[in-house]
């Protein structure tokens, strides 16, 4: 019944931006973190930021300093703000919430492409 949808990718050229979207088709009140992974072909799936109930941000290194993260708890929501993209950061970008007393949620992932 619950599930997480994702939007807000697309193409964008270098130095450009892209705002994701990933939200909660129902209602989740015991949501710990929530998070982005991004996986390009051929390559394996790595973890790009997260975000705690407390508010509390973690970027990985090839990001900080150009993603922001924030959410939206009355909309179950969870946003990436993406500044000074790079052609490296094209991948498929997917959605994460981890719950205290239930399985995780994954998304299907939103294209993000991002030309020279």
């Amino acid at each position: 019944q619950v599930q997480l949808v994702e939007s807000g990718g697309g193409l964008a050229q270098a130095g450009g931006s892209l705002r994701l979207s990933c939200a909660a088709s129902g209602n989740i009140f015991d949501i710990t973190t929530m998070a982005w992974y991004r996986q390009a072909p051929g390559k394996q799936r790595e973890w790009v930021a997260r975000i705690m109930s407390s508010g509390t941000t973690n970027y990985a290194d090839s990001v900080k300093g150009r993603f922001t993260i924030t959410k939206d708890n009355a909309k179950n929501t969870v946003y990436l703000q993406m500044n000074s993209l790079k052609s490296e950061d094209t991948a498929v970008y997917i959605c994460n919430v981890a719950r205290k007393s239930a399985l995780d949620l994954w998304g299907q992932g939103t294209q993000v492409t991002v030309s020279s």
